[in-house]
């Protein structure tokens, strides 16, 4: 650091790390890698879209429950602002799944999901305010505590400080900003994209491959260019496909052989949806891809995807509440209850529960309670005392 570095931190003007690291090339507006898609537009790919969606509406379906801890024991607070805001919404025009699943698909196709932590003038919590990371300006301080300038749009800008937002990260290079997986694996991405256009390309051409027209003699400039012309304007696109061609003056036409199947443009767009379930780490049928699927495989491929995508996920949210929500909030904690993950698999969910009365664990009230169901009325008395 300069002398005139450090004379601008004495008199509190912050400064930038370092432009070169690529953890920071991505607080400017967008993904900010070279090579790298924009969130928007890697959205237009239906892997992308699917992956980030399944994941993100997973976790925010899912009941998210407040505890206390006293002790040994771990009782849930029913009294907590959180376990309001969980049921009523985080601010008046957004609920609390919507928020959710906002953050996470943030933090999975841009490296970040940031949302003001809104409190009382008595500093309780009273609710989240999402942050799309387009608008977020990262700012390293002196202090090594991280600011968020924050953009309104309209030209205005304010800032938060580190204390003031919950801040979800993807891996990151530096451990301060996350790397979005569209940056890790830009490669394969642009490869997805491109396949894509192919396609798009092949179809607009009226599905048909390209070919030659053999010209007796030379043409001049100007024939060439009005017969290129008049074939794009009365051949080319799927709307003229099977007009008529109609040659004279000796022309002849050669038709290319040239196929999808030869180009296995069909087999590279599989493969593709593949390579984007690889990066986001989501089992194919999930995406409605079942090329491979058989209905074995399918109820692997559910319980895969909570143990391996959803539960490490779940505990990066819960570590994250814990740092910024109750940094010293008497033992609180939020967990996100995964079981509840089991809804739509009703046999398997009362196994578990037969399972767990068997061995002692739980009680046949407890059940009920977990099933939401009110406790069984105690066992009456023989109706009037055997009358």
């Amino acid at each position: 650091m300069g002398v005139m570095d450090r004379i601008a931190g004495w008199a509190g003007f912050e400064k930038r790390n370092d432009a070169t690291d690529p953890s920071w090339a991505a607080i400017a507006p967008g993904i900010g890698w070279p090579g790298a898609m924009s969130a928007h537009a890697a959205e237009s790919l239906s892997a992308v879209f699917a992956c980030s969606t399944v994941i993100a509406s997973s976790l925010a379906s899912i009941p998210a429950l407040v505890y206390r801890r006293e002790g040994d024991n771990r009782l849930e607070a029913m009294t907590h602002p959180l376990r309001r805001i969980t049921r009523v919404g985080v601010n008046e025009q957004m609920g609390w799944p919507d928020f959710l699943e906002h953050l996470v698909v943030s933090m999975l196709l841009t490296g970040n999901g940031l949302a003001e932590i809104v409190r009382s003038d008595r500093g309780q919590l009273t609710g989240f305010r999402f942050i799309p990371w387009g608008m977020v300006t990262v700012q390293y301080p002196s202090s090594g505590r991280l600011a968020y300038d924050v953009t309104d749009g309209r030209g205005g800008t304010r800032r938060l400080l580190q204390n003031e937002v919950l801040h979800l990260r993807d891996r990151t290079d530096d451990g301060l900003i996350g790397r979005s997986r569209l940056s890790r694996a830009a490669e394969t991405v642009a490869g997805v994209a491109t396949a894509n256009l192919f396609a798009r390309s092949f179809l607009d051409r009226g599905a048909a491959p390209s070919g030659a027209i053999e010209v007796p003699g030379a043409m001049t400039e100007p024939q060439r260019t009005a017969l290129r012309k008049q074939m794009q304007d009365r051949h080319s696109g799927a709307a003229n496909a099977g007009s008529t061609l109609v040659l004279d003056g000796g022309m002849k036409w050669s038709k290319m052989s040239l196929s999808p199947e030869d180009a296995e443009l069909l087999e590279t767009r599989k493969f593709g949806v593949e390579e984007i379930c690889r990066l986001f780490q989501v089992p194919p049928p999930l995406v409605q891809d079942y090329s491979h699927n058989t209905f074995t495989n399918s109820e692997t491929a559910g319980r895969w995807f909570a143990m391996f995508t959803l539960s490490p996920m779940a505990r990066k949210i819960e570590a994250e509440f814990a740092r910024s929500v109750f940094p010293s909030d008497g033992g609180f904690e939020l967990e996100l209850d995964l079981s509840g993950f089991l809804r739509g698999d009703p046999q398997t969910r009362w196994a578990n529960h037969k399972i767990a009365i068997d061995a002692g664990v739980l009680d046949k009230d407890e059940v009920r309670q977990i099933e939401g169901w009110n406790p069984r009325p105690a066992a009456r008395e023989v109706i009037s005392n055997d009358a």
